[in-house]
């Protein structure tokens, strides 16, 4: 039993990332044939102002890749992602013999929710994405619409956990539970966005994919402890195909992630964090802040440094978010990615102790 749920989450995540590592010259190839890039950058710090800092950054350390390095690699995770698990799903139908149906981690109960808000994230920023890159100089759907859609599909994901789940409370170490009714809704929508927000850590070469396959890798060991297989067998193959888009990414950047790869993990991530909260006896929500503290931390700056500016007059950082002002004290890039992977692990290993505490 015990060797079959191994098989079943890692066969998975080892066809996702070979699928993915195959599929990425593909993607390349087209990326650079129709120069999807932009045509111009003009970067302002988050309260409007000319980003002085960046620019300097970007003209030492970054000089022309905003526009000559491809966007839109997040496309190679998800449609990895969704061509293997619709592929071991049709396989177990096709194929119904024991060890194809093992294998098909689609599920109604854990993994129908994530495998949705994946591919919806995915198409709003891939919609984004195209219109960053538009000729016209069009810098993508406005922020205030792109909230707003998380805050969407957060509050119809959040309604199904609550009306379909019946998920009211939130899992506290030592106490059980924390009873918060209806308001696990606007809890929920709260988390999304705040991890969306977090989704700006795809900023250096390397960075975002580091963070976030350990992250997945995390709560997919979560999931499985939990014996919540088919979530983690997901988890594992969102994993593998973060790890494919990694290979590619490590400095220089074949291409980058943006927003049709930040939108879906993010919101993604949000939906696992509940999954393995109360309906897996464990407290996944609990331990998201420390899993996923390097998210956590690059929001945190951004939001003390437009505080500080509009209250002070002055920043607390060189640049935010974080990992920024780190290049502009003088790190090098590499040096920033590598340190931020070592602390994601950390993090990953402190927050799977706390969410499978019993």
């Amino acid at each position: 039993m015990i060797a079959s749920s191994i098989i079943k989450v890692f066969l998975p995540a080892s066809a996702s990332f070979l699928i993915g590592i195959l599929f990425a010259p593909i993607l390349t190839h087209y990326l650079f044939k129709h120069r999807v890039w932009k045509k111009t950058v003009h970067k302002t710090a988050l309260d409007g102002t000319p980003a002085v800092e960046f620019e300097k950054i970007r003209t030492e350390m970054h000089a022309g890749t905003e526009t000559s390095t491809p966007r839109m690699g997040g496309i190679l995770i998800w449609i990895t992602v969704l061509f293997v698990t619709l592929s071991l799903w049709m396989l177990a139908r096709i194929v119904p013999i024991p060890l194809t149906q093992k294998l098909d981690f689609l599920s109604r109960s854990q993994t129908w929710m994530p495998l949705f808000t994946l591919m919806a994230g995915a198409v709003i920023g891939f919609i984004n994405d195209l219109l960053d890159i538009h000729p016209s100089g069009e810098r993508g759907i406005p922020l205030r619409t792109r909230i707003l859609f998380v805050t969407l599909i957060s509050g119809f994901i959040g309604w199904w956990f609550y009306m379909k789940l019946g998920m009211d409370s939130i899992g506290i170490p030592g106490d059980g539970t924390f009873h918060l009714g209806i308001f696990i809704v606007p809890l929920f929508i709260l988390i999304s966005i705040g991890l969306y927000a977090g989704g700006i850590i795809d900023g250096i070469d390397g960075l975002a994919g580091g963070v976030f396959s350990t992250i997945f890798m995390a709560y997919a060991g979560i999931a499985y402890f939990q014996n919540q297989i088919n979530l983690a067998a997901f988890c594992a193959t969102l994993t593998g195909a973060i790890l494919a888009f990694l290979w590619f990414n490590i400095p220089p950047a074949r291409f980058w992630m943006t927003e049709t790869g930040t939108m879906g993990l993010t919101l993604t991530l949000a939906v696992i964090a509940f999954l393995t909260d109360v309906p897996g006896n464990g407290y996944g929500v609990l331990a998201l802040p420390i899993i996923a503290f390097p998210l956590v931390v690059t929001v945190l700056s951004s939001i003390i440094q437009v505080v500080s500016k509009k209250f002070r007059g002055k920043k607390v950082f060189r640049i935010a978010p974080l990992h920024h002002h780190f290049e502009a004290i003088g790190w090098p890039s590499y040096k920033v990615t590598m340190r931020y992977w070592i602390i994601s692990i950390m993090s990953a290993i402190a927050g799977m102790t706390i969410a499978l505490l019993k």
